[in-house]
């Protein structure tokens, strides 16, 4: 079986910001609503929403790379994260984060995050 199996659909698009009020700010007038705000790692982590379309983004402190093809992370949706983390350490891509579980969402959101052949990072996750 291949980490496919499990997937149910796209989660988020990560974006990095070094201004978090301009990056709410931007996606607002573009019609995105703020679903989730918390802190993590010392900043403000905020998912904003519109149609079936979500971005996460979290402050960088500075170190958000500021250029285009700065995208940090895809999120996809899957059913079963230890099935998924399985089949995915049948695979040569490393597992660079997890799995984990973060206090994100009224229960938390456990995920796992692989490197793709051209330093993408691509997480799969599910909300508990």
């Amino acid at each position: 079986m291949a980490v496919g199996e499990y997937v149910t659909g796209y989660e988020h698009i990560g974006v990095p910001t070094n201004d978090m009020d301009a990056t709410i700010e931007f996606y607002e007038t573009l019609g995105f609503k703020k679903l989730y705000e918390t802190n993590h790692n010392n900043g403000r982590v905020v998912f904003l929403g519109l149609k079936e379309i979500v971005i996460e983004t979290y402050e960088k402190h500075g170190e958000a790379a500021g250029k285009r093809g700065a995208v940090d992370h895809i999120a996809i949706m899957v059913s079963d994260v230890d099935k998924a983390y399985e089949e995915i350490k049948k695979t040569s891509y490393p597992v660079i984060e997890g799995p984990c579980t973060l206090p994100f969402w009224k229960n938390g959101y456990t995920y796992f995050c692989v490197m793709g052949p051209n330093t993408e990072v691509v997480e799969f996750g599910k909300k508990i």
